[in-house]
């Protein structure tokens, strides 16, 4: 890509950056080749899009060899031929996608405004009712009649972490089956039915599910309050810019005259054509 960049970095190379101007602008010129100028700006804009690995050479070397790059690609410019069809096409296709990335861009960022974040979450979170949330184990075995004599065993007096360590098949086992704290809507709904019907500290009857049969125990309970915005930002962001761009988009479509022929007759696998390219 920029093999004098490469050859640079290698050899320790380090050329005279000229000195920042006060008056340096996009426009200014950097150098011309057969009259065509070269700015700051098509510098500028080419160093954004290297990979992320020449971020780590020096702005000396990087500015040498952007420069040198831009130089030869303008020399080899004006004496080329015209683009080949692929050529044209591949042009027109990047062109439309970067003016509709940069038109997006715009509209997700105007779209995110501290007025629009809090709106967002008074939408989803105001007036919302803490969420019940659960501590349980569990003990998980192959069939009812063996849940029925850990449970018989149990309400003798052996301790459930204990029993689950020992005989429970679920990836909690060795925990002593504890699960941690969890929601509603996060377990399947014979388990969650099981948990929201016992009373903290008390153990269930054999209950199915499709991974097999479990006795549930419920440690404890508690409310969780709604998130504030501060947790939720980063999520309330996401939703907000996509909402923006999706009517943007939407918006966009509706208001576009498209004329759209019957191409029923045409073979999807076309698109492998390449040779379509070449007419």
């Amino acid at each position: 890509m920029l093999n004098r960049l490469s050859a640079a970095c290698a050899a320790a190379l380090f050329v005279a950056l000229p000195a920042h101007a006060q008056d340096a602008t996009a426009d200014t010129v950097v150098a011309t080749v057969n009259g065509t100028e070269i700015t700051l700006g098509h510098m500028v804009a080419t160093r954004a899009r290297l990979p992320e690995q020449y971020a780590q050479l020096p702005p000396e070397v990087l500015f040498e060899g952007i420069l040198d790059q831009l130089i030869q690609q303008t020399a080899i410019v004006a004496n080329a031929g015209p683009l080949s069809k692929a050529g044209e096409l591949t042009l027109q296709n990047e062109r439309r996608a970067l003016i509709v990335g940069e038109t997006l861009t715009g509209v997700a960022t105007a779209a995110l405004t501290e007025e629009a974040l809090e709106e967002a979450y008074e939408a989803a979170y105001a007036g919302a009712e803490p969420e019940e949330e659960y501590n349980a184990s569990h003990i998980l075995v192959e069939t009812e009649e063996r849940a029925a004599e850990l449970l018989a065993e149990i309400q003798g007096g052996a301790d459930f972490a204990d029993m689950a360590r020992e005989h429970s098949t679920g990836p909690s086992g060795p925990n002593g089956g504890d699960l941690g704290w969890f929601g509603t809507g996060m377990m399947v709904p014979e388990f969650e039915a099981a948990v929201v019907a016992l009373e903290p500290g008390a153990v269930s009857e054999p209950v199915q599910t499709q991974f097999g049969w479990h006795l549930v125990k419920l440690n404890e309970t508690r409310q969780k309050d709604a998130p504030t915005l501060a947790e939720v930002r980063d999520e309330l962001v996401e939703q907000i810019q996509s909402d923006a761009i999706t009517a943007a988009v939407e918006a966009a479509t509706a208001g576009a005259d498209i004329a759209r022929p019957d191409i029923s007759a045409i073979d999807p696998s076309v698109l492998n054509d390449l040779g379509l390219l070449e007419e």
